[in-house]
């Protein structure tokens, strides 16, 4: 790619590859980037020795087992993890909790080391709120994430660090967790491509420590649609429960039946210039031959709001378990996240099983909407990224905490708690130039339909990452 600047981590890998770029270069780079923006506060731990240990043993092997190297997808391409999921061995995941120490990882998760078998670099750890449960990444023991867009709103969560790191160019693509909007709502708010990937795609052993009882998966957030495609190509399959192996159908050739939703009710509207995004998008795939189908609030609104209790009770249970298996000190944590493992503590088991029945029911109602449709296009926010802050958890106020997530991201957990693969990508900015994201869902399976209809939209060009990745100053 001679005198080609890099624009995602595909083009990393090939510049690393090609021999026009090292991997301890391109680790530098961004190291470079990381002290240069840790205002940002998309970092909570970064390891410089361990990054550029592993950024020359990938040199190394470049230059001793070339063919070995080549077939790693993102070879010698540095990245972070998140801190919650996991783990990656030698970095120090502590939830965005004062709750656990920093101490390091003794030992890879299956998802950690395809990360490593893919070629990646890692270097550190991206901000996340305490356990997972807000979609704003401004953690009690900090630091406070900001969007790169717009440092006085929120990146998103949970996975807003690793957004606003890969959005910020620190690096090109990053892990990142999703159990209830946690992977698309950060890439929604910073302008990048989120995929949280049908269930039982990614793997979540050996301890399946983050699975949630099925709503949770672990992937990246990305610059583009090829590296969610290529990431999910080395990552994902042979997944070793507990679900059966995913087929991943391939995308049908044929005309598509897109369910268009842009109706979110009185209790959740959407503003107006998202609705607009969402509208945009139908016309382009209505052009390219597309049947456009639309959907009533009605369709979906018990079922949405199935999934969101569905989520906050196992949320709220699994959290005490973790509690109870650790024995944590739970007056150490944020006053939010003692009220949610008291609320788990509290629910009867009656309770909890009532609410896993009704996960049954909404993932039955996606699949009998998908009889009807191919997929379903919607907002994936109601509104523009919110101010920091928004998100507070100093207070017990469990229902208000939840009511708020819901009126920001109403449509977020409906995948996690159906298992059907969700992608979310910008399509436009708006008046303040901060990205207007959709959101495509699809039958389990089916992963690469929604991506190819994403390669379709992205290639309208109507969004244009401003913050060049690291590996540009090279």
């Amino acid at each position: 790619m001679p005198g080609k600047r890099p624009v995602d981590a595909t083009d990393v890998s090939e510049l690393i590859r090609s021999g026009q770029l090292t991997a301890t270069e391109a680790m530098r780079l961004s190291l470079a980037a990381a002290t240069r923006l840790s205002s940002l506060g998309a970092i909570t731990h970064l390891d410089a020795t361990m990054g550029m240990a592993a950024a020359q043993a990938a040199d190394d092997e470049r230059r001793l087992a070339p063919i070995r190297f080549t077939a790693r997808a993102f070879g010698g391409v540095p990245t972070l993890a998140k801190d919650l999921g996991g783990p990656f061995k030698g970095l120090p995941v502590a939830a965005g909790s004062r709750l656990f120490k920093r101490d390091s990882g003794d030992a890879d998760s299956e998802l950690a080391a395809r990360f490593r078998a893919a070629g990646f670099c890692l270097f550190g750890l991206t901000t996340s709120p305490e356990f997972g449960l807000s979609l704003a990444s401004e953690p009690a023991i900090g630091p406070v994430c900001r969007n790169p867009h717009d440092r006085s709103r929120t990146a998103g969560g949970s996975s807003g660090g690793a957004a606003a790191a890969v959005a910020a160019g620190i690096v090109s693509t990053a892990h990142a967790t999703d159990a209830g909007g946690s992977i698309r709502v950060p890439a929604a708010c910073c302008g990048l491509v989120g995929l949280k990937p049908s269930r039982g795609a990614m793997p979540a052993g050996p301890s399946f420590g983050n699975h949630l009882g099925g709503i949770a998966s672990e992937f990246v957030v990305t610059r583009s649609v090829r590296d969610t495609e290529l990431a999910l190509t080395a990552l994902s399959g042979k997944a070793r429960g507990p679900f059966p192996d995913v087929s991943m159908t391939a995308p049908p050739s044929s005309r598509l039946k897109i369910g268009l939703l842009t109706d979110t009710g009185v209790r959740f509207p959407t503003a107006a210039d998202r609705l607009d995004a969402v509208e945009a998008a139908a016309t382009a795939l209505e052009i390219d031959g597309h049947e456009i189908v639309r959907l009533r609030w009605s369709d979906l609104e018990t079922t949405v709001g199935d999934s969101a209790r569905v989520f906050e009770d196992i949320v709220a249970v699994n959290l005490f378990n973790l509690v109870q298996d650790l024995a944590l000190d739970m007056a150490m944590a944020e006053r939010l996240t003692q009220a949610v493992a008291e609320q788990g503590s509290a629910m009867p088991a009656a309770a909890l099983w009532a609410s896993l029945n009704k996960a049954v029911l909404v993932s039955h109602h996606m699949w009998a909407l998908f009889d009807k449709v191919d997929c379903v296009l919607s907002p994936m926010l109601s509104s523009a990224p919110l101010a920091v802050g928004s998100f507070p958890s100093d207070h017990a106020d469990i229902e208000l905490h939840f009511e708020r997530m819901a009126a920001f991201a109403p449509l977020a957990p409906l995948a996690n708690v159906s298992g059907v693969p969700a992608l979310t990508l910008p399509f436009g900015s708006d008046a303040a130039g901060l990205p207007l994201p959709i959101q495509l869902m699809a039958p389990i399976g089916r992963d690469l339909q929604l991506l190819s209809l994403a390669f379709r939209l992205e290639a309208e060009g109507r969004w244009q990452h401003p913050f060049p990745i690291a590996e540009s100053a090279a």
